[in-house]
């Protein structure tokens, strides 16, 4: 609905109407020019500079500053976007994988990374190597095919994999310096 074409508004609403004539064509191209920098649609932006405007009540800006006004209103506006683009992750987007052909120092570091993990996990105790080797495994196994390939049931399954797990974490822990508090190298 175009708000700017209404024409049979009531006498008390003709003062808004005047105020939308006069600011629309300002907002709109306010609006385009900050919208690509907030990752926001240019009509986004608008609504939201209206409903600001419209929480003012009856107390519009004056005649002399609402250029000024509109500008700001804008401006913080489209601060409000980015920093909301900036927090807000949308449902279902998956984390971007690692370049496979980043830089040889990152390759070398994951490198030793999984052969310091693999010959803990080689290290540990009953059948806490075969368990977790099959976590890890790249084919992604289900519990059930796991607990096939085992030769355990699925229910116990869970058990055995967080003591499994509790037994890694001490010995990485032992071989690796845990940090300090606040994040401070011991």
């Amino acid at each position: 609905m175009d708000l700017l074409k209404e024409p049979d508004l009531p006498e008390a609403a003709r003062p808004e109407s005047e105020l939308l004539r006069e600011l629309g064509p300002l907002l709109s191209a306010e609006a385009a020019a900050e919208a690509p920098a907030a990752g926001v649609e240019a009509a986004d932006l608008e609504q939201a500079v209206w409903v600001r405007l419209l929480e003012r009540g009856p107390h519009a800006p004056d005649p002399g500053g609402r250029a000024r006004w509109l500008r700001r209103a804008v401006r913080a506006e489209a601060r409000l976007a980015r920093r909301r683009t900036r927090r807000e992750v949308p449902y279902g987007a998956a984390p971007t994988p690692a370049a496979p052909a980043g830089e040889p120092e990152d390759a070398l570091l994951h490198g030793e990374e999984n052969r310091a993990l693999r010959s803990a996990v080689a290290r540990l105790p009953g059948r806490c190597p075969q368990l977790i080797g099959a976590l890890l495994s790249p084919r992604d196994l289900t519990y059930r095919e796991i607990a096939g390939e085992l030769g355990i049931s699925q229910g116990s399954l869970g058990p055995v994999r967080s003591r499994c797990l509790g037994c890694l974490r001490r010995m990485l822990a032992a071989e690796v310096a845990a940090p300090g508090p606040w994040g401070k190298e011991r």
